[in-house]
């Protein structure tokens, strides 16, 4: 009964959603943000016509649920952009990935254990699992016409490819947490680590050549069309990531690998397929997730935080990424402009969800940990998500004066030519070969 009810809400709210897309980019808010809603509205604090395990006593299904959303989220931005732009972003990239993530996650731990008062080991758990960015609802900024209009298709680029990645590549600071906080030694928490990035990438493009071949070999003798191009990258995304389950390696990392290789390798047509997908997953598939995020949220357990969970959340949104993004903005060859807008919009959403579920399933943890996350999770879903359109205007009004006739960076779908990589203008710091 309550799996009907939460499956007939959220279809009731992608339909609103594809009837009103186009005016839905265009004002604040995101279908994220209105799932969110309408989870709280059914849920036990207001209707209580969804009855869903508590958050605290049963999140095995969320787990399961973020696991399988954030591999067909992260194939669909390993398959965004045309491989050759791709791989031409991998120095912002590179220094978002190396300095700008574990900087964040000690940030945020810091945060954790100066406002929550929480010892060592329960702030750096909070500080890795809300350090990735996320893909699903950083897409809700990067894709779509208005944001293909407004936007540098240098910026769209490096944050999608930053969320894709970091999604995988912060199992091994949640590792070194557990490590910290549990009977874990640290010696093999780096020994696992190193197992899990290095058998992802192997693993990821092994199976991401195999998948080009494969479709290569079907197209070049008329066997395959777009509909099933479209539907086959995201079934060889869950079978990467059941394989990593197998052999226990970082199944997300490994599909954004098993993604960027199947890009570099295939014939082209199925990339801009995929561009549809990530539409679809970014639009749909993540309504029924973030509905049922909506109905189970710890009400009573943010309110013993007190203010002290407020100030973690609001301290953490303008601390943990904005002031660290400002200082690199050289070393990345970001304009002012384009240094505020990459720090501000580093969602937290469907990838911290992962990692808080993944830590309380690793050992018992202090339930704070779950409380404090998902309260972060929920205020960076609303701010994000009230801010993307105004924020998205505001940069074009400083960033691009009136009168310019410059567009934001091309189509999504495009073939990697001028118009993906257009700046501003031909001396911003911003343009990159």
């Amino acid at each position: 009964m309550t799996v009907d009810i939460l499956l007939t809400a959220a279809g009731a709210l992608a339909l609103v959603a594809a009837a009103w897309s186009e005016r839905i980019r265009r004002i604040p808010v995101s279908e994220p943000l209105l799932a969110l809603a309408l989870g709280v509205l059914l849920g036990p604090a207001v209707l209580g016509v969804l009855d869903l395990p508590e958050l605290l006593e049963d999140h095995a299904w969320l787990h399961t649920a973020a696991r399988l959303l954030l591999a067909v989220s992260v194939m669909s931005v390993a398959l965004r952009y045309p491989f050759r732009t791709a791989r031409g972003r991998w120095r912002p990239v590179l220094l978002l990935l190396a300095v700008v993530m574990p900087v964040m996650a000690v940030v945020t731990a810091g945060l954790a254990a100066l406002a929550l008062g929480v010892g060592l080991g329960a702030a750096a758990l909070i500080g890795a699992a809300l350090t990735p960015t996320d893909p699903v609802l950083a897409s809700t900024v990067t894709t779509g016409e208005p944001a293909e209009q407004d936007l540098p298709g240098r910026d769209r680029q490096v944050l999608s490819l930053e969320s894709g990645a970091n999604d995988g590549l912060a199992l091994p600071l949640v590792l070194v947490a557990v490590a910290l906080a549990g009977p874990l030694a640290m010696g093999d928490a780096l020994l696992e680590s190193l197992w899990d990035v290095a058998g992802a990438v192997l693993l990821g493009a092994l199976l991401g050549w195999l998948g080009g071949q494969a479709l290569r070999a079907g197209a070049d003798h008329g066997a395959t069309d777009p509909g099933p191009e479209l539907v086959f990258t995201v079934v060889l995304a869950f079978a990467t990531l059941g394989v990593g389950g197998l052999i226990h390696v970082d199944g997300i990392l490994a599909v954004f690998i098993c993604g960027l290789a199947f890009n570099a390798v295939s014939t082209g047509r199925e990339r801009s397929a995929d561009v549809r997908i990530d539409e679809a997953v970014n639009r749909f598939v993540v309504l029924p997730l973030f509905l049922a995020f909506g109905a189970i949220l710890p009400w009573a357990e943010w309110h013993a935080l007190g203010w002290a969970g407020l100030l973690f959340a609001v301290a953490v949104l303008l601390l943990r990424r904005p002031p660290v993004v400002s200082l690199l903005r050289r070393p990345l060859h970001l304009d002012r402009p384009d240094a505020v807008y990459l720090g501000w919009f580093g969602p937290i959403g469907v990838s911290a969800l992962f990692y808080l579920t993944l830590e309380s399933e690793r050992l018992p943890i202090d339930p704070v940990v779950l409380v404090a996350g998902s309260l972060v999770v929920a205020v960076s879903t609303v701010v994000h998500g009230l801010t993307a359109t105004p924020g998205r205007v505001l940069y074009r009004k400083v960033a691009r004066p009136k009168g310019s006739d410059e567009d934001g960076g091309g189509k999504e779908g495009g073939d990697g030519g001028p118009d993906d990589d257009r700046q501003r203008s031909a001396s911003s710091p911003g343009a990159e070969g």
